[in-house]
């Protein structure tokens, strides 16, 4: 996908001059300091584990948005429908779409709905839109990084890791592409292991009012493998990685094992990738801990200019470049 989009898509289109344009390929895009984005839910079977589809095209636009730095303030819903979707599953999809908006403060002020012939989709498609704006969070975070390094980025981007700044994940990596995973193919963990699909905006202004993060990653497609390598490239530094640092479920380890996939390489829906100033990190983690959001967060790296690339610090001491995923380690999650 990263390879279809940069050889395809940008050949044709992008070149607006925007202050994040297109072609920047971050969450989002700024222009005229409005955070715009959009995203688009195919997510099979409609219902998982912890989610289902309404609750997904919700959380990920807004999360896409807050990463960076951007308060979402309102969204778009336009419906594709199939031919014979039960009346049932689409009340349960728009409640699911309310009660997400409600949870993280925003609402759908305009969308379209369509419906195509039977068998054209496999239920429902959604592509939700959204906006965001510049506020005080914002603004006293980039205050606080500058009071440690220079800084000159007006925005949270994954080109701005610097050498020694310090990288959290906020919770347990793998839970939501193990879920659809699960719920898709009708596997038997042992135990549920549920999706970790929630909005995070109103955690992550909680964060920028601590200050001092300068990056920060919706660790969705191709999972913390993906995200890690999108902010050592854009950034031009390295990222050291303690493999036994990095927080995954026992039950979603285990399952991985099992199906021969790399928890590293599966999506998430619920967790935020954070590089912020070495000075704060600390601060930021405690924060983080005491939510619910963030109880299992942990401290997972520092970038670095002796290398390029990520490497991971294996539990045995060793290390070893961590790529990113070759190709979709598991059937459609989003």
């Amino acid at each position: 996908m990263h390879d279809l989009v940069r050889e395809y898509v940008l050949k044709y289109l992008g070149g607006s001059g925007a202050e994040v344009p297109l072609e920047a390929l971050d969450d989002s895009a700024v222009i005229n300091d409005i955070v715009f984005k959009s995203d688009s839910h195919a997510v099979k079977p409609l219902f998982f584990p912890g989610g289902d589809m309404g609750r997904l095209a919700v959380a990920g636009t807004v999360n896409d948005i807050a990463v960076l730095g951007a308060e979402p303030f309102a969204l778009s819903s336009a419906l594709i429908l199939e031919e014979g979707l039960s009346m049932a599953d689409l009340d349960r999809i728009l409640k699911s779409i309310a009660e997400t908006c409600e949870e993280a403060g925003v609402h759908v002020i305009t969308g379209d709905t369509k419906v195509v012939e039977k068998g054209a989709l496999g239920g429902c498609v959604i592509n939700t839109s959204g906006i965001g704006r510049r506020n005080d969070a914002l603004e006293k975070n980039i205050a606080e990084v500058r009071r440690h390094r220079s800084f000159d980025a007006r925005w949270i981007l994954d080109s701005n890791l610097r050498d020694g700044d310090r990288v959290i994940i906020s919770g347990t990596v793998g839970d939501h592409g193990l879920a659809v995973l699960s719920a898709q193919e009708g596997y038997d963990f042992g135990s549920q292991v549920v999706s970790d699909v929630t909005p995070l905006n109103k955690l992550i202004m909680r964060l920028l009012d601590v200050g001092g993060i300068v990056a920060m990653k919706d660790p969705t497609r191709g999972g913390l493998s993906n995200a890690l390598n999108e902010f050592s490239e854009k950034s031009g530094v390295g990222i050291l990685v303690e493999e036994a640092k990095i927080p995954i479920r026992g039950d979603v380890k285990a399952a991985c094992e099992m199906l021969g996939i790399d928890p590293l390489d599966v999506g998430n829906e619920g967790k935020v990738l954070i590089g912020v100033v070495p000075q704060k990190a600390e601060e930021v983690l405690a924060l983080l801990r005491e939510t619910k959001e963030g109880k299992d967060a942990q401290l997972i790296g520092k970038a670095t200019k002796q290398f390029d690339e990520v490497a991971l610090e294996t539990v045995v001491g060793g290390k070893r470049i961590l790529t990113p995923p070759i190709g979709d380690p598991v059937p459609r999650i989003c």
